[in-house]
């Protein structure tokens, strides 16, 4: 098998993937950031986003382990405490493998031809680059509504628990192949009027964003910010490719959401 570990890149982390590599070698087991098996996150949840970022080519051949260095994450099914107990289980134990859904979102320009594509582990946002963001929204190519107000957040299920879950949305199971979009600080009056409530989509249903004045948006893919000019629209599904996470304990997800949320 062959394993690559991403590092948060503070001292504990260091020092953990370093352990963590030395110890699953001498198991011999390959290090290989090129094309790993498995991706070990040492961190937070924003490791394990920029590890999933930068495999994301690879999402149907390599499945991710989260190890968390501070308050427990979504995606850590470990601590500092437990990494000799989970070196040997990835060395000496088959594991299970759990698929989230994917967040696809696609960008076209005005001129044609070219489009952009991301996919996005928790949620896309997109707000106006000046002023306030006046978008047509379309469901399954109907019109919807105009949206006016500060911006637009479409998350994935495992990501509703994030910034999704601060604007008032719901907290959906990763089993429910779905996308949700909650609004910042809609314009409603008698005048302009939106749904004001966070929509849940299917899989095969699209959200799609048209632009009123400006073209020019900030698009955020995750922790990736992007200034994308000239755009036609944005659209949004379910993707069909899904991230997969190894797993050899059970840790539900209403565990996790109630360890972070709740239990003190």
């Amino acid at each position: 098998m062959k394993f690559a570990v991403t590092s948060k890149g503070d001292p504990k982390s260091n020092t953990l993937t370093h352990k963590i590599k030395t110890y699953l070698q001498d198991f011999d087991l390959k290090y290989d950031e090129d094309t790993p098996d498995i991706v070990i996150s040492v961190g937070g949840d924003g490791t394990l986003l920029y590890a999933f970022h930068r495999y994301s080519s690879r999402l149907d051949k390599t499945a991710f382990i989260g190890v968390h260095t501070g308050h427990l994450g979504f995606y850590a099914d470990w601590v500092p405490e437990e990494i000799e107990k989970m070196i040997i289980a990835i060395a000496k134990t088959p594991y299970q493998i759990i698929e989230y859904p994917l967040l696809e979102v696609m960008v076209r320009y005005q001129h044609g031809g070219r489009e952009s594509r991301y996919l996005a582990l928790n949620e896309a946002t997109v707000k106006s680059v000046d002023g306030t963001l006046v978008m047509d929204v379309d469901m399954r190519g109907q019109h919807f509504e105009r949206f006016r107000g500060d911006g637009l957040c479409v998350s994935t299920p495992s990501g509703s628990t994030a910034y999704n879950k601060a604007l008032g949305g719901a907290i959906i199971h990763p089993s429910i192949p779905a996308i949700q979009v909650a609004e910042m600080a809609s314009i409603n009056n008698r005048v302009f009027r939106t749904i004001g409530s966070p929509l849940i989509l299917p899989a095969h249903h699209t959200c799609t964003l048209k632009p009123v004045n400006r073209p020019d948006f900030q698009l955020t893919i995750d922790h990736l910010s992007l200034l994308h000019k000239d755009v036609k629209s944005i659209q949004f599904r379910v993707a069909d490719e899904k991230i997969r996470f190894a797993r050899f304990k059970p840790f539900p997800f209403w565990k996790r959401v109630q360890y972070s949320f709740i239990k003190d």
